[in-house]
C-alpha cells in the first residue's frame, strides 16, 4: 500500500493476478456448500488477518470459519493462496463500494466514506504484507492495476461531485490516489485512527470548489 506495497510505493496486483492460482479442478463452478466453505474460509482470514497478522495459526481460521483444516487445504493449498485471495476480496469490496455510495450519499459524503473503506483495505493489507511480498516477488502478483483500479473508482467519486458542483472539477483522480496513500503512509506507525480519519477530512476539504462550504 514501493508506496503501494504497504502504503510505501506504488506496487500492486493486476486484476488477473489479484487472486492466488487456483488448485487443480478450481475452474469448475463450485457447489454451494463448497462456495459457503471458501467464503466463510475468506471472512475468517480477513477477520484474522486485520485482528493480528498473517502469522495466525490456519488452524484457527479453519475453526473460526466452521470447517475442519483439511477443507481449509482443498480451498487454499497454502498460505499464500489464502493470503492473496483475501487481498482480491478486499480490493473488489473496496472498488465495488464506490458505485453502491453513490447511490446512498451525495457526491461529496460518498467520498469521504469511500475513504473510510480504502483506509480499511490499506490495514488489511498492512496485516497481511510479509505474505503478499512473496508473491510480488514470484511474479504471481503484480503491481499497475489495483492502483488503476483505486483510482478509477475515485474518478467515479470526483465525477459525480463535479456533476453536482460539490468538487472541484480541475483534480485528477490519480493526485486523490496520491494523497490518500501519503496518509496512509504518515499514519502507518500510529495507533491513532481519529488522526487519519483528520487526515482524510481535510483531503476532502482540498477537493471543495473555491467557496463551497
Amino acid at each position: 500500500m514501493s508506496p503501494d506495497q504497504e502504503p510505501t510505493s506504488d506496487q500492486e496486483p493486476t486484476p488477473a493476478a489479484d487472486r492466488p492460482r487456483q488448485p487443480a479442478g478450481a475452474g469448475r463452478p463450485l457447489r454451494a456448500h463448497a462456495r459457503r466453505n471458501r467464503e466463510n474460509l475468506v471472512a475468517a482470514a480477513r477477520a484474522a488477518f486485520t485482528a493480528a497478522d498473517d502469522t495466525v495459526p490456519l488452524e484457527g481460521i479453519a475453526r473460526d470459519a466452521g470447517v475442519g483444516i483439511g477443507t481449509l487445504y482443498r480451498h487454499f493449498p497454502t498460505r499464500e493462496a489464502l493470503v492473496e485471495a483475501v487481498y482480491a476480496a478486499e480490493l473488489d469490496d473496496v472498488t465495488d463500494s464506490a458505485p453502491a455510495l453513490l447511490d446512498k450519499l451525495p457526491p461529496e459524503q460518498a467520498l469521504r466514506a469511500w475513504m473510510e473503506r480504502y483506509a480499511a483495505f490499506v490495514a488489511t493489507k498492512r496485516a497481511m504484507l510479509n505474505t503478499l511480498h512473496s508473491g510480488w516477488a514470484s511474479g504471481r502478483l503484480t503491481t499497475a492495476a489495483t492502483r488503476e483500479r483505486i483510482t478509477a473508482a475515485i474518478g467515479a467519486l470526483l465525477a459525480e461531485g463535479v456533476r453536482a458542483g460539490s468538487l472541484r472539477a480541475d483534480v485528477e483522480a490519480d493526485d486523490v490516489t496520491a494523497m490518500l496513500l501519503g496518509v496512509f503512509l504518515s499514519t502507518a506507525a500510529d495507533d491513532e485512527p481519529e488522526r487519519t480519519g483528520r487526515l482524510l477530512d481535510l483531503v476532502v476539504d482540498a477537493l471543495r470548489p473555491h467557496g463551497h462550504s
